[in-house]
């Protein structure tokens, strides 16, 4: 496993473990990709669904010289305050940095005169543009946008209110961990929940898509292919970090049928980012465990299917005649997927009218049945229209 970057060199070059690449994390270098993949694939269907005429441009009025925009003004002032009041910070305590990065940018701690400085510099430079470019009479612009203009915003929306309901529905299922310890909690770095992210992000991206006057239904389909391949990249992250999104414990041996590797079938998670298991021998370093005994590699399972299912998704999206059906496709499919993979996963489990499942099965059979059901209602509606 790589916990982080410097443990993925020293395999490749022997370089020291746990130096300065140790600041990049794995499982956010796997988050990164995940959204830069997105944005591509997004932006690739709303360009073919504009050359379609399906999706078009929207316009607005804007207003150019009426001075500096106060909103910007303090954002900019905002960011600038953090970076001065952090990353010096960082650099004088690098070995803590490195260490816990997280830790260190949701604290308290920095250099507050330079946070100040920072924040002089970003806000002050913000106003004087505004105020150089300022009119004695303001001009109006008509300003026309097309959807794929949009898809960097609509990406970090997502990924904003993802990250968000990820944290929120991690604590839900670790409530006793956040009564322990709730600031730790809210501002952990490990923990996200696949569904909350995505619950969290869909309602953000509806809201945006309504404000833009984009089709929710031509929307939904552009970006349930995208969707499907951030899941696969982002169980990636989990997989080569090793943060505990496992399965449970296997030691039965491996069936004949089953062609694959033998740590397809039961996995050790050697280096782990959490240190779970006992000790390596022989291994300097700060990620020196392994679990024993192995897992279900379960990473690993979802990584496969989520690839298929995009591949699929992706051959089938020019030939889907009833719009909406497409993210219809996503819910059924993502649903299925996490719905048996729980049966191996390590979660906590909840009696609901006698079914003891996991929360993630629960929402997964929400997203079958509103799959099942929006795909029916969609093409009741085209056959009636």
């Amino acid at each position: 496993m790589y916990p982080d970057l410097s443990y993925f060199l020293h395999d490749i070059f022997g370089t020291a473990r746990d130096n300065g690449f140790s600041i990049v994390k794995t499982f956010g270098l796997f988050l990164g990709i995940t959204f830069i993949v997105m944005t591509y694939i997004l932006y690739l269907e709303f360009k073919r669904k504009e050359k379609e005429g399906v999706l078009t441009s929207f316009s607005k009025i804007i207003q150019k010289g009426t001075g500096p925009d106060w909103f910007e003004v303090i954002l900019n002032a905002a960011i600038g305050f953090f970076l001065f009041f952090k990353i010096p910070y960082a650099i004088q305590n690098f070995d803590s940095f490195k260490s816990d990065a997280a830790g260190i940018v949701f604290s308290k701690l920095g250099i507050f005169p330079l946070g100040i400085l920072g924040l002089l510099l970003f806000g002050g430079y913000t106003f004087w543009v505004g105020w150089k470019n300022k009119l004695d009479k303001p001009k109006n612009l008509k300003e026309i946008t097309f959807p794929s203009q949009k898809v960097g915003d609509i990406i970090i929306l997502a990924a904003v209110t993802g990250i968000i309901g990820s944290r929120i529905f991690s604590i839900l299922e670790n409530l006793d961990s956040f009564i322990d310890d709730p600031i730790g909690q809210i501002f952990s770095g490990s923990g996200l929940t696949v569904y909350g992210g995505l619950i969290f992000g869909t309602i953000a991206v509806v809201w945006y898509l309504r404000r833009l006057g984009v089709s929710i239904l031509h929307g939904g389909d552009s970006i349930a292919p995208a969707l499907m391949m951030g899941y696969a990249i982002g169980r990636m992250g989990c997989q080569f970090s090793g943060d505990g999104d496992w399965g449970i414990v296997n030691e039965a041996s491996k069936p004949s049928w089953f062609i694959f590797p033998d740590w397809a079938w039961a996995y050790e998670y050697p280096h782990n980012v959490l240190n779970e298991g006992v000790r390596l021998v022989n291994c300097i370093g700060n990620h020196c465990n392994q679990l024993s005994p192995p897992v279900f590699p379960t990473p690993l399972y979802e990584i496969v299917f989520c690839l298929l299912a995009f591949a699929f998704m992706w051959f089938i999206r020019k030939k889907i005649k009833v719009t909406g059906s497409s993210f219809c496709l996503f819910l059924v499919l993502t649903g299925i997927e996490r719905f048996f993979v729980e049966f191996i996963r390590i979660n906590p489990t909840y009696d609901f009218f006698g079914f003891d499942m996991s929360q993630a099965q629960f929402i997964a059979i929400g997203m079958i049945v509103s799959g099942i059901a929006g795909y029916f209602y969609l093409k009741n509606k085209v056959l009636s229209d």
